[in-house]
């Protein structure tokens, strides 16, 4: 039986703000973020989420130019092995996102719903 916490949802909404030129802030950047502050590296969050080093670390400096502050702090390695962690704004930015998430799918619900009863039955594997 498959575990109920690792389903999909049978219908769901995606949010991305655009901060005109600074740049998008969608689901992803919010996941590497995430996976960044649970364990401690950018490589580590790279790792979680199947993506290559030099692509999480590519994310990560445009999302520390993206705000006037940056949202991710990352230390060389060393004796101690480096690391990374957010920085007070990234907790702000990624609390302000799921916030938006949040009060969007509540907001969408009753239409979401409406939507997945509408939609086809996908086709049965064969």
């Amino acid at each position: 039986m498959p575990d109920p916490v690792q389903q999909k949802p049978a219908a769901a909404i995606s949010v991305r703000v655009d901060l005109a030129s600074s740049g998008r802030l969608g689901p992803g950047k919010i996941d590497l973020l995430e996976a960044i502050e649970e364990t401690g590296s950018i490589s580590g969050a790279g790792r979680s989420m199947k993506m290559s080093y030099r692509r999480a670390w590519l994310l990560v400096d445009d999302l520390n130019h993206m705000f006037r502050q940056p949202l991710v702090e990352a230390s060389t390695g060393g004796a101690n092995g480096g690391g990374a962690h957010l920085t007070p704004m990234g907790r702000e930015v990624v609390a302000h996102y799921r916030a938006i998430e949040s009060k969007a799918l509540k907001a969408a619900s009753l239409h979401i719903e409406a939507l997945r009863e509408a939609a086809a039955e996908p086709a049965p594997a064969s």
